[in-house]
């Protein structure tokens, strides 16, 4: 098969923007595109099928009319689709696990249920062997871009900026396949990598250990050593990355989702490990995915 970027779609609003971010990326990479649609047999159908369709003659209509739209929206995409009878959470994960990345649809953000709701997104997010990308409906390529001159689209001025990738770095357990992914997104929109590492002052008595730095001046300090030597690899890789980096005191999550506000993506990660309750995404994940407004891609990591 060939490589491509895969994205989950269901005929909502969600998944059809996830669809459209999934193009863009496929173009971003030259790659193709495969739309993926799951379905399991209802003896009440969904309200969005009409009466007089099946379940399957919907979904290959769905998938035929979102084929239609990425290729009239970005010349030259090879668009491939697949519709298979099966849970969606089966059939998403081997999916990705053909993919470079996945692209699922969220719901967007309330105040009760926050930005990722739906169950099947989560699972999947939780398991997935290859990177995941969340996309809020209503996602639009002029979000991933700076506002153009007098108004004009950034489709009519391909050159109007992206806005910068975020990262969020862990120095104590640095993995390079998240690092590299947010290089490789930084490179490919020709934008800067902001870094985010929020650390916490170690309890009062870890100050009787002399070897261990201290609050205040001297932990900051060694905090931004760590992020400096953790990052000086890939900057030497990716030299064309403009590269800032944000240490501070502070929940990890609180300054990611406060410094996802503008940004045209999100990379945290997800450490690959099984527990008595099965996979799971992880406190920081988990509160990004809740909370930021911009795309937030999962990165998974040994």
């Amino acid at each position: 098969m060939l490589r491509h970027v895969a994205a989950g779609i269901d005929g909502s609003p969600e998944g059809l923007a996830a669809a459209h971010w999934a193009a863009r990326e496929a173009v971003r990479r030259g790659r193709a595109l495969r739309l993926v649609h799951a379905w399991e047999w209802q003896p009440r159908p969904a309200p969005s099928v009409p009466a007089d369709m099946s379940q399957r003659s919907w979904a290959e209509d769905m998938l035929a009319q979102a084929s239609d739209s990425m290729r009239a929206a970005h010349t030259g995409l090879q668009v491939i689709t697949h519709s298979v009878a099966d849970a969606p959470v089966g059939v998403l994960l081997a999916a990705a696990e053909e993919a470079d990345l996945l692209v699922l649809g969220s719901h967007g953000i309330s105040g009760v249920a926050g930005f990722l709701t739906g169950s099947v997104s989560q699972r999947v997010v939780a398991r997935s062997p290859r990177p995941v990308v969340l996309v809020r409906a209503g996602e639009c390529t002029a979000d991933e871009h700076f506002s153009a001159v007098d108004g004009i689209s950034p489709d009519e001025i391909p050159e109007t900026p992206y806005r910068e990738v975020v990262l969020g770095l862990d120095t104590a357990r640095p993995c390079d396949e998240l690092i590299e992914f947010a290089f490789d997104a930084a490179r490919r929109r020709a934008t800067p990598l902001r870094v985010i590492h929020a650390f916490s002052p170690p309890p009062a008595f870890a100050a009787v250990d002399r070897l261990a730095p201290v609050n205040g001046p001297e932990l900051l300090a060694e905090c931004e050593r760590a992020v400096v030597a953790t990052l000086r690899p890939w900057c030497e890789k990716f030299p064309e990355v403009a590269v800032t980096e944000t240490v501070t005191e502070g929940r990890a999550a609180g300054e990611l989702i406060h410094a996802s506000v503008g940004a045209a993506l999100l990379v945290v990660g997800r450490r690959v490990r099984e527990t008595r309750l099965g996979t799971h995404l992880g406190s920081v994940a988990h509160a990004v995915l809740h909370h930021a407004p911009c795309p937030v891609a999962v990165v998974p990591h040994a």
